[in-house]
């Protein structure tokens, strides 16, 4: 079967779609993003699979460039890798400092650790209390932070001076946007505290992607395949940004894992290790053989989901419906923009 031009529109019917679609639901091991059970639609195309997962609370216009990248996997397949491994990083949700052993126990062999802080409910003392445990176990690890724009400018100004006694490599998405990160970055810069600062969100949701980049409000990007709508996509955003950058996941089986490596694997450099290690904070997955750290590194391979797992963590069937009825509202987007 010929496969279509890979930056060419396409868009399969949404009757292949369905029929080709399923919709798994897999316990994780530690609430993450508030998540205790990851709900996913997977499709099998002619290519291989592909992954349909944004979050519940997203849009169907948002969700509309996830859906690009589960067909860009299904239907175009990857671009042609430069390495053959891409190295993780460990990621340690917002637990008590008690936990954070046992949760880097999961990550096999990784010289990197992203922290996630600035959780609703929590303070500072906590934050500070499970970065500090992350650093007694693994002192000689890269450590980065991620606030998810948790924070206010003085909050995070005040945050990143004390965590900056850790040896933080970044700390992601500290404000919510853009001209805050500016100000924290700027800030930071005149009280002379070496933490960079990572753009997530004022990436991956913002209507103009480059405008972080072009505004001088961040030190790197953290991309990700699916919410830019594709490796392709992903590519071309890093080459017109002119920054580093440091590839992510948005909490994906080992199928959409698939995607973050391929984006990881094709980057013309890499200079920071990935956040593709998250499969590891999950209680099972689709495939027979799991995207998980080996040494630090995930493999360039492929990704084949197994009908047997497919069919262990089959969602209930009212969650089956919503998953395709939202594909028929966001196949509608597609279709309006023209694919």
């Amino acid at each position: 079967m010929s496969t279509p031009d890979p930056h060419a529109p396409f868009l399969p019917p949404l009757a292949e779609l369905r029929e080709r679609a399923r919709v798994v639901a897999v316990p994780m091991r530690v609430r993450f993003r508030g998540v205790l059970v990851r709900e996913a639609l997977l499709i099998e195309g002619p290519v291989g699979w592909g992954e349909f997962s944004p979050f519940p609370e997203y849009g169907d216009r948002e969700a509309a460039s996830w859906l690009r990248s589960a067909l860009e996997a299904g239907w175009h397949g990857f671009p042609e890798p430069v390495r053959q491994q891409v190295p993780v990083n460990a990621t340690v949700p917002a637990v008590p400092a008690v936990r954070v052993e046992e949760i880097l126990a999961r990550f096999d062999g990784v010289g990197a650790v992203k922290v996630k802080v600035a959780e609703r409910g929590q303070d500072l003392a906590q934050d500070l209390a499970r970065v500090a445990e992350v650093r007694r176990l693994l002192p000689s690890a890269a450590l980065r932070v991620d606030a998810n724009g948790g924070w206010t400018e003085s909050e995070a100004l005040t945050a990143l001076t004390e965590l900056a006694q850790h040896r933080l490599e970044y700390a992601e998405q500290p404000v919510a946007d853009i001209p805050g990160l500016r100000a924290v970055r700027n800030e930071l810069r005149r009280r002379e505290v070496p933490v960079l600062i990572a753009a997530d969100e004022s990436v991956r949701r913002e209507e103009d992607p480059l405008r972080v980049a072009r505004e001088d409000a961040a030190d790197l990007l953290v991309i990700k395949a699916a919410p830019l709508g594709g490796v392709r996509r992903a590519l071309d955003l890093v080459a017109r940004a002119g920054l580093p950058a440091v590839v992510s996941s948005a909490l994906d089986t080992s199928v959409g894992i698939r995607a973050g490596v391929a984006l990881a694997a094709a980057l013309p450099e890499l200079p920071y290790a990935c956040g593709l290690a998250t499969v590891s904070l999950m209680e099972g997955d689709v495939t027979d053989e799991p995207l998980v750290p080996d040494g630090g590194f995930l493999p360039v391979r492929r990704v084949t989901a197994s009908p047997a797992l497919l069919e262990a963590f089959a969602a209930p069937a009212d969650r089956r419906q919503w998953w395709l009825d939202r594909l028929e509202r966001v196949h509608r987007v597609l279709a309006a923009a023209g694919g």
